[in-house]
């Protein structure tokens, strides 16, 4: 109650200031969101406030940033609804951001962390009966406290990490609907392979952004692993409602969903469309929900895919019969799971797959089985910070995953290799 007190304060305090200054320098008004997506998923990372003339001082600590946090979808739990927001640095700036020694544009780089629901566009909402990730209504009052400036209107959201992602594929087969984003490598001289990543649970609807910002899906385009595939095009199929929907509750494998025919005919007809991808490295991989698809498909069609790299695998090892097993122990996988998972638990899901896949003679499967899901980049307590167990997706998306269940790197040509160097090098035969 003290918080909420102290910033609707705050708030009101706001117009005198601007009022009492307005003679002095007009305001300008209106800023931009640049969102970016972290191993936690997105974040407003920096704003772009609009300058009708220079600012002649501004240090980061003369800002302050309130945030108002809403959504018509359903209702944001109220830690999360409002707060402040720490300036690291600004620099001068083009509209979107870019440094620009003679801009009519200030750019404000803001602290960012995972475990601070405020800097977050993104909201994890339960809406009727299933619960989803959704875009919200991210307000921001930014006051400058030396001229008394006020950047209280938007004019827009930058989603930098998706600007090479077409996002408005949709395709029907028979009554399903899927909406997809794309990415195209550039500057390819021969067929380039295809990696498929097939979202969470939490990522359905009808926009693909949040299906590749929910988790840091996105970075399967970016230039730190397209270069071992020497370009690939990325393909994220998104599902209205989840994955792993039976159209009368939620399926583990007991009974077949309603969306595994729907989305293998939209990548056979992305791969039609696209004449540049080889047939012979089509990847298919997800996370969670994604991971129970993925490993669908390749049941349904072990002789398509290349690869697969399954992560937080949601399909139950019970449903998996003898006959599956055999179909599919020739298809190179890679299962990557966390101990602590209690969502898709690993001794119900992969433990129990990896091992029957490897009695039956399975000679290029790995699994990289970590005790939890840590701070990959290091800048927020490295293995001494814990995601929840659920996201072992965050070292197959940061492309650190290289030890198998032994405890031993995986290998190609005697040589170890991370889970993206080892899918770039897996190719069906022609």
């Amino acid at each position: 109650m003290k918080k909420n007190l102290l910033f609707l304060a705050a708030f009101l305090a706001l117009p005198l200031i601007t009022c009492a200054n307005r003679a002095a320098m007009p305001n300008p008004g209106t800023y931009k969101l640049i969102v970016e997506g972290f191993d936690w998923g997105p974040a407003v990372s920096r704003l772009v406030l609009s300058l009708e003339q220079p600012l002649e001082d501004t240090k980061a600590a003369d800002f302050e940033i309130f945030v108002s946090r809403s959504s018509s979808l359903g209702e944001i739990p109220e830690p999360a609804r409002n707060g402040k927001r720490s300036v690291v640095t600004t620099y001068p700036s083009d509209a979107e951001g870019n440094r620009s020694e003679e801009g009519k544009f200030l750019t404000l780089v803001l602290a960012v962390s995972p475990n601070n629901p405020i800097m977050s566009s993104m909201q994890y909402l339960r809406m009727g009966n299933r619960a989803s990730n959704v875009w919200i209504d991210y307000q921001v009052t930014v006051l400058h406290a030396k001229s008394g400036l006020v950047w209280n209107q938007s004019n827009g959201i930058l989603q930098e990490d998706l600007k090479e992602f077409d996002l408005s594929g949709k395709f029907t087969h028979q009554n399903t609907t899927l909406t997809y984003g794309a990415f195209a490598p550039k500057n390819v001289t021969s067929k380039a392979p295809l990696i498929i990543w097939l979202h969470g649970g939490g990522e359905g609807g009808t926009d693909p952004s949040i299906a590749l910002l929910g988790n840091k899906a996105f970075n399967y385009a970016s230039p730190e692993i397209q270069v071992l595939f020497g370009g690939a095009y990325v393909l994220a199929p998104q599902t209205p409602t989840f994955w792993m929907d039976s159209g009368q509750g939620m399926t583990r494998g007991q009974v077949n969903d309603i969306y595994n025919a729907a989305v293998f005919a939209l990548i056979q007809d992305f791969v039609a469309k696209n004449p540049g991808i080889d047939p012979t490295r089509i990847y298919v991989g997800g996370c969670s929900n994604g991971g129970y698809i993925s490993l669908k498909l390749i049941f349904e069609h072990p002789e398509y895919f290349a690869a697969g790299y399954i992560s937080a695998l949601a399909f139950n090892n019970e449903f998996v019969t003898d006959q599956m097993v055999q179909k599919i122990k020739n298809v190179p996988i890679w299962f990557v799971h966390a101990k602590d998972d209690m969502t898709t638990k690993p001794d119900e899901t992969v433990v129990p797959l990896f091992d029957r896949l490897k009695k039956a003679g399975a000679k290029n499967v790995h699994f990289s089985y970590y005790d939890n899901v840590t701070d990959v980049t290091g800048l927020y307590g490295g293995e001494d910070f814990r995601y929840n167990g659920h996201w072992s997706w965050v070292y197959s998306h940061a492309n650190t995953a290289r030890l198998d269940l032994d405890g031993k790197p995986v290998m190609v040509d005697g040589k170890p290799v991370t889970i993206m160097e080892w899918m770039a090098a897996q190719q069906k035969k022609k």
